[in-house]
């Protein structure tokens, strides 16, 4: 591929490039001074050279070299504290040196099989090269070590200024190469800020097909990427890119669908918009809540509403009605992230999250009876923070008066379950009786019976509070005659 003059350096570009390749890890520079010294090349390359730029830190090194991994491996023997082998029939061999983990990866010029990922590695002789099948040209530069050259064949640098998502070549022939590279681009959107251009947007398009040949994991794995993205926003323009490109029909094809919908007060463009703001909301609680770049708080905020297309009912007058969308979209969340492999805790709780997202508008007068508050933090059980940061995303409303009003009671019963907490240990709520007193006192082995008496005894305890032993066995027993269980003889309360 021919390869483009690159945009030259201004001279304040110039100082910053070697402002910043002067903090470069002493300890790249010294592999590269070893490599250097038998014949060998050796760049920092990619997403760390990237980070450089923004300032941002890189957990692991990524380097690039004209030797092969065996020869990889004879220089680096005495050198490394240690070294891994898993990428190796890719051309990758990863190091330790002290605290320092680093990747170096022989020069490749790859041929993909269209029915798999995997590429056909065949190894290269050249940077420029190796840069030429990067995903794209924010990531395809380097910095030549021990010498810190920058090598920016494809004015990566001048396109991280300018907040733009390029690919070196043709942005067809990348994402066919490897169509994980369209939800990447995505994740950078939400990462970076960048604005992909027109092309690319279209390549995305026209080859989100091709992700039928990635795994579910790996489409999971960029997803999180994107939605633990910290950048402000970021998380929301990812998802939107990928709906406005047609890529989410692929991936998550629930959201897009909601397009379709306009919410039953008519006070937002759709429900789809109203998703992002919930999940930009979402995330702007995560604080207040003791959440830290939650993955189940923001995928409940993005697939809160999923259940409505499918619950739509018209209302005279031109209005329309979702009942029950919250039992059916959790149904629908729960399938769509197991097919997707994310981790099944994960699933459950997030199905969990939506279908609870509305329990509160039914108490929205503020009004909260001790039994519904004991119920609300029981039926959230350890989500309750998630739970409390959801509600209160879910209120997008334009009418700053019902918000101040829906805001206000939600505060009320938060306060609530801080009182009530305090008396009750309400995290920890149990009946009066646990499952070997049951046994006990009616005479009965494990099985059934006994976890209907608890059920029982649990529903009294969160009605009425605590009970008290004698009458949590008065109650035993009352229910057991009326079930036709028989008591043994002389049962009677006892302290």
């Amino acid at each position: 591929m021919p390869v483009p003059d690159p945009t030259p350096l201004t001279p304040d570009q110039r100082r910053a490039v070697a402002a910043l390749f002067s903090a470069i890890s002493p300890v790249a520079d010294e592999l590269g001074r070893l490599f250097a010294s038998h014949g060998h090349e050796l760049s920092l390359v990619g997403g760390p050279v990237r980070d450089m730029f923004l300032r941002r830190e890189h957990r692991e090194l990524d380097l690039t070299t004209d030797a092969p991994p065996e020869r990889v491996l004879e220089l680096t023997s005495d050198w490394a504290d240690s070294t891994w082998l898993i990428g190796i029939a890719f051309g990758t061999v990863g190091l330790r040196k002290g605290g320092t983990l680093l990747e170096i990866t022989t020069y490749r010029s790859e041929a993909y099989d269209r029915t798999s990922r995997k590429p056909d590695v065949r190894y290269g002789t050249s940077l420029t090269d190796d840069l030429a099948r990067r995903d794209f040209t924010v990531n395809a530069m380097a910095a030549r070590l021990p010498e810190h050259e920058l090598v920016d064949p494809f004015s990566g640098l001048t396109d991280l200024r300018d907040k733009v998502l390029r690919t070196p070549g043709r942005p067809e022939d990348s994402f066919d190469d490897d169509p994980l590279r369209i939800l990447r681009a995505a994740r950078f959107v939400a990462e970076l800020g960048l604005e992909p251009v027109p092309e690319v947007r279209a390549a995305m398009t026209a080859m989100a097909p091709r992700l039928e040949i990635v795994s579910a994991e790996r489409i999971a794995a960029e997803l999180t990427k994107l939605l633990l993205a910290a950048r402000p926003g970021g998380p929301s323009a990812g998802i939107d890119l990928l709906v406005a490109t047609g890529v989410a029909d692929h991936v998550l094809p629930e959201v897009p669908r909601l397009r379709l919908e306009v919410d039953e007060h008519h006070r937002h463009k759709d429900v789809y918009r109203h998703s992002l703001t919930v999940l930009d909301q979402a995330i702007e609680l995560e604080g207040r809540y003791g959440l830290e770049s939650d993955l189940r708080l923001r995928l409940a905020a993005l697939l809160h509403d999923i259940g409505k297309p499918k619950t739509r009912t018209a209302l005279p007058g031109g209005k329309v009605a979702f009942h029950h969308h919250d039992v059916v979209g959790a149904k629908l969340a729960k399938a769509r992230l197991a097919a997707l492999r994310f981790p099944g805790d994960v699933a459950a709780d997030v199905a969990r999250l939506v279908e609870l997202h509305l329990r509160f508008h039914g108490f929205g007068t503020g009004e909260w009876t001790d039994s519904a508050v004991r119920r609300y933090v029981t039926d959230a059980g350890p989500l309750l923070a998630r739970l409390h940061a959801l509600t209160r995303a879910d209120c997008t409303t334009r009418n700053k008066a019902k918000a101040q009003r829906l805001a206000s009671n939600y505060d009320v019963l938060e306060q609530r379950i801080a009182d009530l907490a305090e008396q009750e240990e309400l995290a920890k709520i149990r009946p009066d009786l646990d499952g070997h007193e049951i046994m006990a006192l009616l005479g009965i082995p494990s099985g059934p019976q006994v976890g209907r008496a608890y059920k029982h005894l649990l529903e009294l305890r969160l009605e009425h509070g605590p009970l008290g032993r004698d009458r949590a066995i008065q109650e035993l027993l009352g229910w057991a005659a009326s079930e036709g269980l028989a008591s043994p003889p002389g049962a009677a309360p006892s302290s």
